[in-house]
């Protein structure tokens, strides 16, 4: 899960034993991107989506 995410394994722990939360919104949109969850569980504001063929993402408004 590290790995996909790019947070730490040590982070994820305390995560999982809820010795830390997950408030920083950067850290929320990596968790979520390395997860790939869908935009209909997220919620558009937290997820980057394409505004073209080979155009950098935004975020979606």
């Amino acid at each position: 899960m590290a790995y996909l995410t790019d947070l730490s394994q040590p982070f994820l722990s305390m995560l999982e034993s809820g010795q830390r939360r997950l408030t920083n919104i950067d850290r929320i949109i990596l968790l979520l991107n390395g997860l790939n969850a869908p935009i209909d569980v997220t919620g558009p504001m937290l997820r980057p989506t394409p505004v073209g063929p080979g155009l950098p993402l935004c975020a979606a408004s």
